[in-house]
C-alpha cells in the first residue's frame, strides 16, 4: 500500500527503487530506442501519464513545445525534476519546458480536450485501473490528439497467459511496485474510445518471460464534430482545484 504524507503525496519508496532499478535495465538490454520510436512523432503540448524519474524528458523531439510530467510518488518526482532542470540546460533545451506536477493516471491534472498527446511508458501495467486511467487520457486530450503507448502486456500463448494470470493474482504485483504482467493493455485503449493506430508487438531483450511481451502504439481520439463539445481550443497546463 502507498504511504500517506502530508498534502496528499505519495511516498512510495518501494515502487521507487523498483522503477529505479528497472528501467535502467531494461534500457541496457535494448529499450532505448523503443522509447525514442515512443516519443520521435510528438508535437504541441504532450502530459506524461506516470513520468517516474523522467528518464523520458531528453528524448523529447524539438516541435514538442510543453511537457506536463504527471508522477503521484513524491521520490520519483523529486529525481523527475532533476532531470527536468538537466534537459534545460542541455543543447537545444528551453527553460520551463516541462513540468514535473503531482497526479496520478486516473486524475490526471490537466483540463478537459486541453492537451496534443498523451505518454504512457511503462505505467499502464501499474495503475489501480486501467480503464479509469485511459477513460482520463482520452478526457484531456484535444480532439484529434493522440495517445502513445510502450507498455509489457498480455501474452498471445494461453500457455503463457495463464502464468502471467497466476503472477498478476499473487506475487507480482508486491514485488514489482504494482505491475501487472498479462493486462489486456491494447483492448483497453479501444474500449475506453479511442481509434487505434499502428500496435508494434515485440519482446525485450533478455529471453521469453511473463514480463517480456511490450507493445508500441498510437490510438486517437476520435475527432469532434464542428461546433460540437470540445472543439474549441485549450492549453494543456495543469487544472486549478
Amino acid at each position: 500500500m502507498s504511504g500517506g504524507i502530508p498534502g496528499g503525496q505519495v511516498w512510495h519508496p518501494f515502487v521507487a527503487r523498483v522503477r529505479a532499478w528497472r528501467e535502467p535495465a531494461l534500457d541496457r538490454r535494448g529499450l532505448t530506442p523503443w522509447r525514442s520510436a515512443l516519443l520521435g512523432g510528438l508535437a504541441g503540448e504532450v502530459l506524461e501519464m506516470g513520468a517516474g524519474d523522467g528518464r523520458n524528458f531528453g528524448r523529447y523531439p524539438p516541435a514538442v513545445t510543453r511537457v506536463i510530467a504527471v508522477e503521484s510518488e513524491q521520490a520519483l518526482r523529486r529525481r523527475a525534476r532533476v532531470r527536468a532542470v538537466e534537459s534545460a540546460r542541455a543543447p537545444g533545451g528551453r527553460e520551463g519546458r516541462i513540468e514535473v506536477v503531482e497526479g496520478a493516471a486516473g486524475r490526471l491534472p490537466a483540463d478537459d480536450a486541453s492537451c496534443d498527446a498523451v505518454v504512457a511508458c511503462l505505467t499502464l501495467c501499474a495503475v489501480p485501473d486501467l480503464e479509469v486511467a485511459l477513460r482520463d487520457a482520452y478526457r484531456v486530450l484535444r480532439p484529434g490528439g493522440t495517445l502513445h503507448f510502450l507498455e509489457h502486456v498480455r501474452a498471445p500463448s494461453r500457455a503463457m497467459r495463464v502464468v502471467q494470470r497466476a503472477l498478476d493474482a499473487t506475487v507480482w504485483p508486491r514485488l514489482a511496485g504494482g505491475c501487472h504482467t498479462g493486462r489486456d493493455t491494447v483492448g483497453a485503449v479501444g474500449r475506453a474510445g479511442f481509434a487505434l493506430g499502428e500496435v508494434r508487438c515485440f519482446h525485450a531483450p533478455g529471453g521469453r518471460t511473463p514480463a517480456s511481451y511490450h507493445v508500441l502504439g498510437t490510438a486517437t481520439r476520435p475527432p469532434a464534430v464542428p461546433g460540437g463539445p470540445g472543439s474549441g481550443p485549450a492549453d494543456c497546463r495543469p487544472s486549478v482545484s
